[in-house]
């Protein structure tokens, strides 16, 4: 009898072991907060015979990460203390970011970690777009206009168009490539700063320091991960050095940016506008200052589920071949570490 389990706020479940290919039983924890409807989406598309247990950080979690095998950890911090209540895992699979991660712990642990490098590229450089345009186009202002049933006679607003427009991507892996590939359908100019060498086999982007990057560009894009050397790159130095009319946008982690720096840029007349889906705390406290700027663009860290509110079809594919990977003795695909 196949049995999926389910765990939320309202009751305990007891958890079953499923079979894979070699007769290796697993445990899948995935730890966050999720409505009733990101549950049945999610435990839905694994297996029917597997063991999916979700439950929201806290007390009772402590209690399931003692027996399962592999943690997907949405809303927890994967470190030496979390680890030390984990006895029998095997893998920490994370989507694209894995700063909650302390991979060097896992490592000395002999715990496998891997990340799903690439599979929201599409997702979130298609939101990096919608966010471009519906700046430009100003559609947030329109949309409450129209629904406001106001004179169109007395309408008044600014625009753009992106074409001859300078953009500039900080990090060129598989999002950035993406954002530069649809910025260069619209005839705008792609400038990139990358920490590693980036070859550019149709020349369509100009590499560039971060500096004249930031001094250059019309639109400012963050695509690169949250560590040490990135940790607030995007402060009060850099809002210094771009243009007055430019726009940033970040779809990547809140910590790259200084979001006080940020806040007193766009109240300043230092930076034209934002557009952001990641924030320094999430979900956005209720009373941050960014909820009242009229020149900010934002969304709740949906850039890369595309298919519903915390649910990713590609994601999930990648999480579960990964599983069976792991349960067969195999090495994770896209992993962080070396065991």
């Amino acid at each position: 009898m196949s049995k999926i389990i389910i765990k939320n706020d309202k009751g305990p479940a007891d958890p079953v072991c499923f079979q894979v290919k070699g007769g290796l039983a697993m445990k899948i924890l995935i730890v966050g907060h999720f409505s009733e409807s990101a549950h049945s989406k999610i435990t839905g598309h694994f297996p029917q015979d597997w063991n999916v247990v979700v439950v929201p950080p806290g007390e009772e979690m402590l209690q399931h990460i003692a027996d399962c095998e592999v943690l997907i950890p949405e809303h927890i911090k994967v470190d030496q203390r979390l680890l030390a209540n984990a006895k029998q895992l095997q893998l920490v699979q994370t989507g694209a970011g894995y700063d909650n991660v302390d991979v060097a712990a896992c490592t000395e642990l002999g715990i496998w970690v891997a990340n799903a490098a690439g599979v929201n590229a599409q997702a979130v450089a298609e939101h990096v777009m919608a966010l471009i345009l519906s700046y430009y186009k100003n559609i947030p202002f329109l949309d409450r206009f129209m629904k406001n049933k106001l004179d169109e006679h007395q309408l008044e607003y600014t625009g753009g168009e992106l074409q001859g427009k300078t953009i500039g991507i900080i990090g060129l892996g598989a999002i950035g490539n993406k954002v530069a590939a649809f910025c260069r359908a619209f005839d705008m100019k792609v400038l990139a700063h990358a920490r590693r060498t980036v070859v550019q086999a149709d020349g369509l982007v100009q590499m560039t320091d971060l500096d004249t990057l930031l001094s250059t560009s019309d639109i400012v894009t963050v695509h690169v991960p949250l560590n040490e050397q990135t940790k607030q790159l995007i402060n009060k130095a850099a809002f210094e050095k771009m243009k007055d009319s430019a726009l940033f946008i970040n779809t990547a982690r809140g910590g790259i940016v200084n979001q006080t720096d940020l806040i007193e840029a766009l109240q300043n007349g230092e930076l034209a506008g934002a557009c952001l889906d990641v924030y320094e705390s999430e979900p956005l406290p209720l009373d941050s200052e960014l909820r009242n700027l009229g020149n900010v663009i934002l969304t709740p860290h949906t850039a890369g589920m595309p298919d519903a509110r915390k649910f990713h079809r590609k994601r999930y594919d990648f999480f579960i071949a990964n599983i069976k990977r792991v349960a067969n003795g195999e090495a994770p695909e896209s992993k962080l570490n070396q065991l």
